[in-house]
């Protein structure tokens, strides 16, 4: 953590006064009103927001397991396992949308602590939060890891960047799905590896994890240049990382989201229970979206697996096929 913040210090010397401070750009301020409203009673319990912005990275969350390299058939995620990767390439990134406009609270690095990478950004949110294409792509894969990103998706996109959003509590694609920058792919939540709600997302080229913060600048909303030169030698790198910038962003996102109390509910309960069943048992008071929701699937693949109509009305008891 020491060798994080001396870094990060030396980063922030190396700017200059007018650098550090956030700005938002007019075009992204839409951004902020087309989230879905929150779900339920989610967030992170603040007592404090200035004590907390001080706390940021200090309390590191196990990375996530490397769904590219453990524990997952290459044939199923890394499709690019033995093929040669050029050492630079220029990147198109003109076409961008913000995967949330949460601060970042893990950036990406090395973790002494766990002797292991994190190589991804971990970005604020609440539970029911929307997340967005982060460029025009397809879908490829929407699946669930218990020991790791929980209910997560890998988009490919046409600038041959593949993004990774983690710890999600619903689908809102499927794999095959071709999706617009800004477009709703997934709903944030806590699910997996995670000890509160965040969205966890990686920025890839040809399996290589970027570090984030090379392409995106989270304080401003925007990424840095329209385009980004991959290096096989510097794709770790953040370029211009503030944590001071990050912390004023973080000030005025807070004034605009204030954050609610966390409580796990029976429904999150059961749905953690429940992560990776093949079938679901229907309880009181549940409907298709609600199992959807919970269970990181579709209405429209509920009804599918089990002959049902959107309009079809559940029994108590009933058994519903889930993959």
């Amino acid at each position: 953590m020491k060798s994080l913040i001396l870094t990060a210090a030396a980063c922030l010397l190396a700017l200059s006064a007018g650098a550090q401070e956030y700005r938002l750009p007019d075009r992204h301020l839409s951004q902020h009103d087309q989230l879905l409203a929150n779900q339920g009673n989610a967030g992170i319990s603040v007592e404090n927001t200035t004590k907390y912005l001080e706390e940021l990275f200090n309390e590191e969350e196990e990375p996530e397991f490397d769904i590219y390299t453990e524990g997952w058939d290459s044939k199923l995620v890394n499709c690019y396992s033995g093929v040669a990767v050029p050492q630079t390439a220029t990147i198109d990134v003109s076409k961008f949308a913000m995967p949330h406009p949460g601060y970042i609270t893990s950036p990406y690095g090395y973790r002494r602590r766990f002797r292991r990478m994190h190589k991804g950004v971990d970005l604020k949110v609440n539970v029911g939060d929307t997340v967005r294409a982060a460029f025009d792509g397809r879908i490829r894969i929407t699946n669930f890891e218990r020991r790791g990103y929980g209910y997560y998706v890998v988009a490919r996109h046409t600038n041959d960047l593949e993004t990774v959003y983690g710890h999600l509590s619903g689908f809102l694609v499927e794999p095959g799905q071709y999706v617009k920058a800004g477009q709703p792919i997934a709903l944030a939540g806590n699910t997996g590896r995670s000890t509160g709600p965040h969205l966890h997302f990686e920025t890839r080229y040809m399996g290589y994890a970027i570090n984030p913060c090379a392409i995106f600048d989270f304080a401003n909303q925007t990424t840095h240049t329209d385009t980004f030169t991959f290096d096989k030698n510097t794709y770790q790198n953040a370029r211009n990382y503030s944590p001071s910038a990050n912390s004023e962003y973080a000030k005025q996102y807070l004034k605009d989201h204030p954050v609610k109390p966390y409580v796990r509910s029976a429904s999150s309960a059961a749905a953690s229970s429940t992560a990776g069943a093949a079938t679901y048992r229907v309880r009181k008071g549940d409907s298709l979206s609600k199992i959807a929701s919970r269970n990181g699937t579709t209405v429209a693949k509920l009804c599918r697996l089990n002959g049902l109509k959107t309009s079809s009305k559940l029994q108590v008891g009933q058994r519903l096929k889930l993959r």
